[in-house]
């Protein structure tokens, strides 16, 4: 292939409007508008009616001037007033240098509109190159990001940052997918090609827009129950739990960021859900800083765009230590608290081994407003775990026993314990459980209350924690 046809077909590749057709349904695009450096129009995802628009990556590299910001302002100004989502692709070096200061004005105003629709329409982004400045904080503000292969996600570029700072980066480690799906949390689904990145894209979109949708649930019956490993003390993968509850498998976002907490969507008997779990597989299943500021943005998500949660809880407490300390799990712990207490969403949680102290509470407890609390058998509601706690509270009686004799007196004491204090039959007389559920009868019990629980949303409002 000769060079002049392979800038042909890059040109092509990256095309706006040819990738705008690409993202849509197909021959669903319409009413597209091109101006200078950007184009937009309508179209459908996954059968959603949606605005999309995408920068063009062959005028001045994408980069954002006035006509362009403005024909972005007027789709989000029309998806406003139809209550329609959108969607925008990505790829722009940011304000137009030959512009000065009007391009900066005019990306202001697109932030603008765009925390105005924050939480009153669906806003999902595609980063699929370099974008960086006002381009970087514009999906950021959105409520999904999914990047593809190509996609380089920063504030300043490689030759800025060696400059300013002497440091020596490239593209790839300053701001590439995994950079961004593992260490920033900017990234909530990276894609290893461009059409799957526009197919990722379209399913989020009609998950958030089209919660009530109603089809035949085709799936075979499987006991969540029998995931979990039969020794209550071995970690496990939460992720085939949350597969089973549902009608098809999870939508992950963010998997690699704060693995111990899962946020996921889905549906169950058809319509939408929101799923936050705590993973056993990482860190035992501990909350974390990061976990609690991962878990708290996908909560208030979910709340604002009126998507019902589903919370499934296995977890011993915050991560203990210093560097949590330094990383601030009180203040971010504080978040998640603050977005199960505040959110009006119909929200049930299951408490499928133990929750304890501070993070029993943080996911979605009775005393937080959860909509309906079950218990699988078996499971432990308490403070802390029996053994720490008579650890602490008989920690004289058992000062003068050692070895064989100091288990054996711990493990009496603790089944003591988790009778009178973290007991199930405790936990429902107190209130703090509405009902004991088998694990076979888990997805029937949610869809049940979900029915009874009706609609809810809370006051729209995304802000990216």
């Amino acid at each position: 292939m000769s060079a002049a046809v392979e800038y042909a077909v890059d040109a092509a590749e990256r095309d706006p409007v040819e990738r705008l057709r690409a993202l849509c349904d197909t021959g669903s695009l319409r009413d597209v508008v091109a101006v200078d450096g950007l184009a937009a129009g309508r179209g459908t995802l996954d059968g959603v009616a949606a605005r999309v628009f995408a920068t063009d990556p062959r005028v001045q590299g994408g980069a954002l001037g006035s006509a362009g910001c403005a024909l972005v302002v007027a789709g989000y100004e029309s998806a406003l007033a139809a209550g329609e989502p959108v969607v925008g692709i990505w790829q722009s070096g940011g304000a137009r240098l030959r512009e000065g200061a009007r391009s900066l004005d005019a990306i202001g105003r697109v932030f603008r509109v765009m925390t105005r629709a924050s939480g009153r329409i669906p806003q999902v982004s595609v980063v699929l190159g370099p974008s960086a400045g006002g381009a970087a904080y514009g999906p950021a503000l959105t409520d999904v990001v999914v990047l593809g292969p190509d996609a380089r996600v920063f504030v300043t570029g490689p030759d800025v940052v060696r400059s300013v700072t002497g440091e020596d980066v490239d593209a790839l480690s300053l701001g590439g997918p995994q950079v961004h799906a593992r260490q920033s949390g900017v990234a909530h689904v990276t894609s290893p090609t461009v059409g799957a990145a526009f197919e990722r894209a379209r399913e989020i979109t009609a998950l958030l827009a089209d919660r009530r949708r109603r089809g035949p649930v085709l799936r075979g019956e499987v006991d969540p129950g029998a995931l979990l490993p039969s020794n209550v003390r071995r970690a496990y993968d939460v992720r085939p739990v949350v597969d089973a509850l549902l009608d098809a498998p999870a939508v992950e976002l963010a998997p690699g960021w704060a693995p111990n907490v899962v946020t996921a969507l889905g549906r169950i008997d058809g319509r939408s859900v929101g799923v936050l779990a705590n993973n056993p597989l990482r860190l035992g299943g501990c909350l974390t800083a990061a976990s609690s500021d991962k878990a708290a943005r996908f909560v208030r998500t979910c709340d604002a765009l009126g998507v019902p949660l589903v919370v499934l809880v296995d977890v011993p407490g915050y991560l203990p230590g210093g560097a949590q300390e330094l990383d601030g799990v009180v203040r971010r712990g504080a978040k998640l608290l603050h977005a199960f207490a505040c959110a009006e969403v119909p929200r049930v949680t299951v408490v499928t081994r133990k929750a304890y102290g501070g993070a029993y509470i943080a996911m979605n407890s009775a005393s937080l407003g959860s909509t309906r609390v079950f218990a699988w058998p078996g499971a432990v509601v308490d403070v802390m775990s029996p053994v720490a706690a008579v650890r602490v509270l008989n920690r004289r009686e058992l000062a003068g026993l050692e070895g064989a004799a100091r288990a054996e007196a711990e493990s009496a004491l603790a089944a003591r314990h988790s009778e009178t204090t973290g007991g199930l039959a405790e936990a429902v007389a107190d209130g703090f459980v509405d009902e004991i559920v088998e694990p076979a009868e888990t997805r029937a019990a949610i869809v049940r209350t979900l029915a009874a629980a009706g609609d809810g949303r809370g006051r729209p409002g995304n802000i990216p924690l």
